[in-house]
């Protein structure tokens, strides 16, 4: 039996992704079956004209809203990551029609600025919002020189609730937006060629002084359950590592299987770049039926993919919309 409280995760019968927020813009790539378009979901009325004004800007970041459909038709919607700034965001979730009124949960992944710099533009009065305290951190990357290169903090719970949102912060795996999706805990590191991120570095008040940090061991990632298919998992950056992620999941829904993955797979920069056939033998025995990789996957790891899994795998780009 699954471990709890994934066990108690309720069976989805329809799942819909808006990507609010990614790395790419990508309207003419064909495309294959379950993804509408980015023209497709931003044409509006007799009067709309294609042009760059009405198209979504894609930027360095994440953000997808989840829209599940239950067995007795009800809808949850989910809201993971809210991408690098405010105006993205904003701008984006108008031009698709994506409201956040309404939310059952905003969950961040992890304490980047490229995940939760858009987080005030979502929240609203009452919206659970999920994370836990080690993603409230001063954070860095320190260059193979020397030099460091900050990241700006992400919005403080305090800034968080004056914006609306009921701040909810755990370290434990726990079921959310209705029970319909599953919010995991710290994700074990078991692969020996998934390091995290080389050079990431976090602030110790206590000494005054940067500390390596490469595992990032805040980082959560997300699950829903499609009957008849198995677990779609979402993971938002994958500085845990993907096999890591997946890996976990098929642990703790075990024996569901894992039916597709979505999100940042990190396989882009030095040091990761290295370990992408690694991690593309590796996926292999996940038996997955969907792959999409977005954010920060980077075009080596997405042309490795796509030559391993074919048609399995659908890249990721701001304005699609995916069904599951």
């Amino acid at each position: 039996m699954p471990e709890p409280p994934a066990g108690q995760l309720l069976r989805a019968e329809r799942l819909a992704v808006h990507v609010l927020v990614d790395n790419v813009t990508d309207i003419a790539s064909t495309t294959t079956g379950g993804i509408i378009g980015h023209v497709a979901n931003v044409a509006r009325g007799e009067a709309w004209a294609l042009s760059g004004s009405c198209l979504c800007c894609a930027n360095w970041g994440l953000s997808l809203g989840l829209d599940i459909v239950g067995l007795t038709g009800d809808v949850t919607r989910v809201l993971f990551d809210a991408g690098p700034d405010m105006d993205t965001l904003t701008r984006n979730a108008q031009l698709l029609g994506y409201s956040f009124e309404g939310l059952d949960g905003i969950v961040l992944s992890h304490g980047h600025w490229d995940h939760a710099g858009g987080l005030p533009a979502a929240c609203r009065p009452g919206t659970p919002l999920h994370a836990n305290e080690g993603m409230f951190v001063r954070r860095c990357i320190r260059q193979p020189g020397g030099a460091r290169i900050s990241f700006r903090d992400p919005p403080s719970p305090g800034v968080l609730e004056a914006a609306g949102a009921t701040v909810e912060l755990s370290a434990d795996a726990r079921l959310i937006g209705k029970r319909y999706v599953y919010l995991s805990g710290e994700i074990p590191r078991l692969t020996a060629y998934e390091r995290g991120l080389p050079g990431h570095q976090t602030w110790d008040p206590s000494t005054e002084e940067w500390r390596d940090d490469p595992l990032i061991a805040d980082e959560r990632w997300l699950a829903v359950h499609l009957r008849d298919k198995g677990i779609v998992v979402f993971t938002a950056c994958s500085h845990a590592g993907v096999i890591n992620v997946l890996t976990h999941a098929r642990r703790v829904f075990d024996p569901v299987p894992i039916h597709a993955v979505m999100g940042g797979f990190h396989l882009a920069g030095p040091g990761v770049e290295a370990t992408i056939q690694e991690t593309v033998s590796d996926m292999a025995r996940f038996g997955l039926a969907r792959i999409v990789p977005g954010h920060c996957t980077g075009w080596r790891a997405v042309g490795a993919l796509a030559n391993a899994f074919g048609e399995r795998v659908t890249p990721s780009s701001v304005g699609q919309t995916h069904v599951f």
